[in-house]
């Protein structure tokens, strides 16, 4: 990793929820508002902003857990800003904090783990191996 990344670093993004952010299951539309699968995404995406401008050339960032809680709902066309601030970083394990919003109010709230790695080595991970 590139030098200067630090606790309390923050990213943010907003998003306008669509209808293919919907609560579904197999195509079919359980709750018309911003789904709990939606907002892992968009913790992990708004985290990922945090690592990106310290990437070095040969490494990349790996998901390694997620922790939400979905505490309201959001309805269709409502905007929601995610924000991520940085909590942990150590060795190649960076961790951060992340707060979900809409007009409302606090809607979410989680804490998302990526893992910093060669390239190579994720690579690797993802080549399959046949067993004869």
């Amino acid at each position: 990793m590139k030098p200067g990344m630090e606790i309390g670093r923050q990213e943010t993004i907003d998003i306008q929820v669509t209808a293919d952010m919907f609560a579904s299951f197999e195509g079919d539309v359980v709750h018309p508002a911003y789904s709990t699968v939606a907002m892992v995404y968009h913790m992990e995406w708004v985290s990922r902003k945090i690592i990106l401008p310290f990437l070095e050339e040969h490494e990349e960032g790996m998901g390694a857990a997620v922790k939400l809680k979905h505490l309201a709902p959001s309805p269709l066309h409502s905007q929601v800003t995610l924000t991520a601030t940085l909590i942990a970083y150590e060795n190649n394990q960076v961790i951060t904090k992340v707060d979900a919003h809409n007009i409302n109010g606090l809607i979410g709230v989680g804490e998302v783990k990526q893992v910093i790695l060669p390239k190579t080595v994720i690579e690797e991970k993802l080549t399959v191996t046949r067993l004869e």
